[in-house]
């Protein structure tokens, strides 16, 4: 069986933690003897742009075809429009590098596995009409919640990729649920699964992992891990701490909003950057609580993470965090709202409302439903309805 993996994120070398859970379910699929290639097609501003303004310049650095842990990685160039997501759908131009890209390399593989309607999804379509090649669709939140939204034109995309594919999976049945209501096509909860051994708490000394990464000894620390850009609550995490005594948050990642929070960082606020993808869960055991107060999520793999290590979650009821809390979504917060941010960590740091009760049950539901390995037995009988579609139809 032969899986061409499309997706626009994927770990490299020189980001080590972009699209980490790609590269969980790919390797996780070749223990169990799929052939995975990985299609991350880069966007390249063309020439005038980049004459217009420094930022349309910025070009990720990165081979063009690599062996990263087994697996054969090609980032052929496409070329990119800026906001085209809203307007400008690159499908066909990312279809083209793909194509180009398998014919250069020989590549055949039985069908695509997209992720995300829009570009992913979108370039499958034109694939599938142009080479006949079936795809799977794996849709992941804001591919759902955000990008229809932009556009008549980016609604029709997402329309087109949904019905289009040989199935489509989701990571949360709140997504399967809309992405029903929204092109009456049923699509399956699959979810993102997370390696258990890997994010299981080895018995150890807090003080001594703070030490290590450079943490304060004495002070409760919330940390936060991922993408620092507004939607994810930050400013509204920043404002709750600041004015609690002995209380820090720990802001772990890179992205635009990093210069506002830098100029608010002082008593209340740590900003140690992007960290290796190993490095992660030391910072989750360094923690007191883990926040994640977006605005909007599928079902995100850190939060899992946080869970299997049994540390208290605050996060915000969205995406498919409800179904995850289970019967425990009570705990869960409006997103947007500092007062309910500010109670919750009082309440989790002071009054033990996350008791031993609510984290080894949420404990069980990870180990349960979330591990890597059996969701990716689970896909691959998906992939095999995929590949006896289309024999049958041939």
């Amino acid at each position: 069986m032969k899986v061409l993996w499309l997706t626009s994120v994927y770990p490299s070398e020189k980001h080590p933690s972009e699209g980490v859970f790609h590269e969980t379910q790919v390797q996780e699929l070749v223990k169990k003897g799929v052939e995975v290639s990985v299609m991350c097609p880069t966007p390249v501003n063309p020439p005038i742009l980049r004459m217009l303004k420094a930022s349309y310049r910025q070009r990720k650095d990165l081979p063009q075809q690599e062996v990263r842990c087994g697996v054969p990685v090609y980032r052929p160039p496409y070329t990119a429009l800026p906001g085209q997501l809203k307007w400008a759908q690159p499908s066909k131009r990312i279809a083209a590098s793909v194509l180009h890209t398998m014919e250069r390399y020989d590549l055949s593989p039985d069908f695509i596995h997209a992720h995300f309607a829009m570009p992913s999804g979108g370039a499958a379509a034109v694939i599938q009409k142009e080479a006949s090649i079936p795809y799977l669709l794996t849709l992941h939140g804001s591919d759902v919640n955000i990008y229809p939204n932009y556009s008549k034109g980016a609604l029709a995309a997402f329309e087109a990729a949904v019905k289009q594919a040989s199935a489509v999976l989701t990571v949360s049945e709140e997504l399967a649920k809309k992405t029903h209501d929204m092109t009456e096509v049923d699509a399956q909860c699959l979810p993102l699964g997370i390696p258990l051994k890997s994010f299981s708490r080895t018995p150890g000394d807090q003080t001594a992992i703070r030490k290590q990464v450079g943490l304060p000894l004495h002070d409760k620390l919330i940390v936060f891990v991922g993408r620092l850009v507004k939607e994810k609550g930050l400013l509204e995490l920043a404002e709750a701490v600041s004015g609690m005594e002995g209380v820090k948050a720990v802001f772990v990642g890179k992205g635009p909003l990093a210069k506002e929070l830098a100029e608010r960082a002082g008593e209340s606020i740590i900003l140690p950057g992007q960290v290796p993808n190993e490095q992660v869960k030391h910072y989750l055991m360094a923690a007191d609580l883990f926040a994640l107060p977006s605005y909007s999520e599928g079902m995100p793999t850190v939060v899992l993470e946080a869970l299997a290590l049994k540390l208290p979650v605050i996060a915000t009821q969205v995406g498919g965090l409800p179904s995850l809390f289970s019967t425990y979504q009570h705990l869960l917060i409006e997103p947007r709202s500092t007062s309910q941010l500010k109670e919750a960590i009082h309440a989790y740091l002071y009054e033990n409302r996350w008791n031993e009760q609510v984290k080894n049950d949420l404990h069980h539901i990870v180990h349960t439903d979330y591990s890597s390995s059996h969701n990716a037995t689970l896909l691959i009988q998906q992939y095999e309805k995929v590949l006896n579609q289309s024999t049958s139809t041939v």
